[in-house]
């Protein structure tokens, strides 16, 4: 997640910089910012020069730039795809701006009136390198429940945020992710066939939900619907789930309409945020 990041950037003369105070000295302080955000905006892996378009920055001060963000972490260079992704180091600032207190409450606060509505759990998710992470969670008061914490880490293939994340990514990202994490069967429902996963994925893309059947935790059905940014793409997801032996998924899908809601104010949380 980005805060105060919507800097206008100008390659400035040395004449400029010297009479404009600091101006150029914070506008090269806050290059590494620009690119992340160009990286976090794409869908697909950008290369050099694109970057220089877009960013109107000089190729050379720009792959000095990207080398320095490669070593600490903040951007991964895809060679098949020849172009630049945000790094584990990226993640790990943006899960770290999540985890503010002030934002946190105003997470909690859209959970617990979408809790209060639904009678069941609802959490806050986002993704984390190859598995997704609880960011808030509000529990149900019902005596049977299933106990996550926030920081909880669960699997991308059988969860129902974690299929979000993965349909909504491009198919060639989507690939890469699937080649290198375990599809490893944790119920008898959970999809381990790479093929058959695809294709449900390709399903939960096209109605923009997830869906966990059983998959991750036998007993357990859980529904997720995709949080955006200003420019729609998904950031986080907001997930409802509960124990069979009182909610059906059917029951779960009939929800959605409360769920997209929830997903509507927190957007506006992160929008505020910036």
């Amino acid at each position: 997640m980005k805060r105060n990041m919507q800097f206008s950037f100008q390659n400035s003369s040395p004449q400029t910089e010297a009479g404009e105070t600091g101006r150029g000295d914070d506008a090269r302080t806050l290059r590494a910012v620009q690119v992340l955000e160009q990286l976090g905006r794409g869908q697909h892996p950008q290369t050099l020069s694109q970057l220089a378009q877009r960013l109107s920055m000089p190729k050379t001060t720009l792959m000095r730039l990207l080398a320095a963000m490669e070593r600490a972490g903040y951007v991964t260079h895809a060679p098949a795809e020849r172009g630049f992704v945000p790094g584990p180091g990226a993640t790990t600032l943006a899960l770290t701006l999540l985890r503010t207190p002030s934002f946190t409450r105003s997470c909690v606060a859209v959970l617990s009136q979408l809790a209060a509505t639904l009678g069941e759990a609802c959490n806050l998710t986002a993704l984390d390198g190859d598995q997704v992470v609880y960011v808030a969670r509000v529990e149900t008061d019902e005596p049977l429940r299933l106990h996550f914490e926030t920081g909880n880490r669960v699997p991308l293939h059988c969860t129902a945020s974690g299929k979000l994340f993965l349909a909504s990514m491009a198919h060639a990202e989507r690939d890469r992710v699937l080649s290198r994490i375990p599809l490893t069967r944790c119920t008898p429902h959970t999809l381990t066939d790479p093929t058959l996963l695809h294709s449900e994925l390709d399903r939960l893309a096209a109605r923009g939900i997830g869906i966990d059947n059983e998959e991750f935790v036998r007993g357990m059905t859980a529904v997720s619907v995709p949080v955006r940014d200003k420019q729609g793409k998904m950031v986080a997801a907001i997930a409802c789930h509960a124990p069979t032996a009182r909610v059906s998924l059917d029951d779960l899908l009939r929800a959605l309409p409360k769920l997209q809601q929830a997903a509507q104010a927190m957007q506006k949380v992160f929008v505020d945020s910036e």
